[in-house]
């Protein structure tokens, strides 16, 4: 299993998720991607976006103004 990182820092809602998506697309079930935000929108768009698509949120750390999200690519 391969992980893969995302820099979205310094991107406004909703290019972070329309990142993600992309990135999520070309990922191998059980691949995890690691997302990097600035956004303060972030947390609670990513949160909502694995929900409604089904991959897994594995975590979600905030570092000052730096939220860093995992994610899981469902099968």
């Amino acid at each position: 299993m391969e992980n893969h990182q995302l820099d979205c820092r310094g991107l406004n809602c909703p290019m972070p998720i329309v990142r993600i998506s992309q990135a999520m697309n070309g990922l191998e079930a059980g691949e995890v991607l690691k997302v990097q935000a600035d956004d303060p929108a972030f947390r609670a768009d990513v949160e909502a976006w694995a929900q409604m698509t089904g991959n897994e949120l594995l975590s979600v750390d905030e570092d000052g103004p730096i939220t860093t999200a995992n994610l899981k690519r469902s099968a």
